[in-house]
């Protein structure tokens, strides 16, 4: 029996041109990952004893006191929390999502709360919104388990990673900071900065597994996470990391520290180029290149254009790209269209730059 392909079950395959989605399945994972994960699923393991020497392995790798893998960055984010919460205490850990007799309060500037944090609040926590550093220091009490960050936001609020962690070291209460689309440098910067964990997802620039997560930090509070976590009987038991995926994560780990980034940009640009060249002359279109912030940190194309002169706007030649064949997904909006060569493979460059302009040409008959 032949091996199911997504166009035998009538889906439909994309070219990624919006960056690491998990709606349009993040990334496509490294030829070494994919090599690592298959050798893994062939033998058995101890998971206590895997997961002992992933950490200390990654720990080495990123430059830091401990690495937890997760399954994925929002299971990071509930072990994380569960881990401030109950510690490593079998009583307490059973009991939640019910906290009571615990510390269940977790502080986050207002513009930091985002959608994600619904997996530190199924913990059983109630977020507490602050705005400014007095409000932080008077919102801090008995109940206060963590202090939250949201990486996207960091520049947005008034008080900062490294302000958030002094002064919660001054409380003995733990920062933790959910920077899941962002690059995990090493050394890391917010573990610079006093944070005493970060966390990434693994299937997004590591481009390792999709349903992974990496967790950066101080080593008590990562195996406190762990035991909150599968194998064990806690609250976040079922969101398993197998040993496919934490050996598949350590690989692409190991590869993020010696991938040439700088080669990586430059053809990103490159197909970038491609494109550009293949719209420039197009009637009433423009093109620019802006890098994008802390997340799918990239150069992105902006093509736009007047939608009256060209007779279609941003949104429509985004649907006909989406509808066709080959299927591209990119951002549009009204005023044109948007190129992000992050998660693109080799060869696409030229395919995309052919249908785009077909699309805006075709308008124009």
């Amino acid at each position: 029996m032949s091996c199911p392909t997504y166009e035998s079950i009538g889906v439909r395959p994309l070219i990624n041109c919006r960056g690491t989605y998990t709606i349009i399945s993040g990334s496509i994972i490294l030829p070494e990952v994919r090599e690592a994960m298959v050798l893994a699923s062939q033998r058995y393991v101890n998971i206590d004893e895997l997961m002992e020497r992933v950490g200390a392995r990654i720990a080495e790798l990123m430059q830091c006191e401990w690495g937890l893998v997760t399954d994925g960055c929002a299971a990071a984010l509930c072990q994380v929390t569960a881990a401030c919460v109950a510690g490593s205490d079998p009583e307490k850990m059973i009991r939640l999502p019910d906290t009571s007799g615990m510390k269940n309060e977790v502080i986050v500037q207002t513009c930091h709360r985002n959608v994600y944090d619904h997996a530190i609040r199924m913990v059983g926590v109630k977020m507490i919104e602050v705005d400014t550093k007095a409000e932080l220091k008077a919102a801090i009490n008995d109940q206060t388990a963590m202090l939250f960050v949201f990486g996207d936001a960091e520049e947005r609020g008034q008080i900062s990673t490294k302000e958030m962690a002094e002064i919660g070291h001054a409380h003995g209460i733990p920062t933790f900071v959910d920077a899941a689309a962002e690059r995990p440098d090493a050394p890391n910067w917010y573990l610079e900065q006093g944070a005493d964990a970060v966390a990434y997802s693994g299937g997004k620039c590591l481009r390792g597994p999709q349903a992974s997560g990496l967790v950066l930090g101080r080593k008590d509070l990562l195996q406190a996470a762990f035991l909150n976590g599968a194998p064990h009987h806690a609250l976040a038991r079922p969101m398993k990391a197998g040993k496919e995926e934490i050996m598949g994560l350590l690989a692409a780990v190991e590869q993020w520290v010696t991938r040439d980034h700088k080669a990586e940009w430059e053809e990103w640009e490159r197909r970038l180029e491609v494109i550009t060249e293949a719209v420039k002359d197009i009637d009433a279109v423009t093109t620019s290149i802006r890098i994008s912030e802390r997340s799918n940190v990239a150069p992105v194309l902006e093509i736009n254009w007047d939608a009256e002169a060209v007779g279609m706007n941003g949104t429509e030649v985004g649907d006909q790209l989406s509808a066709g064949d080959p299927r591209i997904e990119l951002h549009s909006n009204e005023g044109g269209v948007s190129i992000m060569p992050y998660m693109m493979e080799n060869g696409e460059d030229p395919i995309v730059a052919a249908r785009i302009r077909e699309v805006l040409n075709s308008s124009q008959q």
